[in-house]
């Protein structure tokens, strides 16, 4: 997966789901979570991602970085 999944402008992006590139337009499946928009390869994947959108979500940060301790995230190296 790539930071460029969430995406709020057309362009590529990938699908948190499967990783796969997707082009974002109009007829793309696209769902918006916590203000970010994210484009999908099918409907499939868009309702898997709305199913499990926050847990998703954290996956994403953490892979981009994040560490989560005691209810905090902090970015970098601790």
């Amino acid at each position: 997966m790539n930071s460029d999944s969430g995406a709020k402008t057309k362009g590529r992006s990938y699908d948190p789901i499967c990783g796969v590139p997707v082009e974002g337009s109009d007829r793309t499946p696209s769902s918006e979570y916590k203000k970010r928009r994210y484009f999908f390869c099918s409907d499939k994947c868009k309702h898997e991602f709305e199913r499990a959108a926050e847990r998703i979500r954290m996956q994403e940060a953490a892979r981009a970085g994040a560490l989560f301790t005691h209810g905090k995230v902090r970015w970098g190296l601790a």
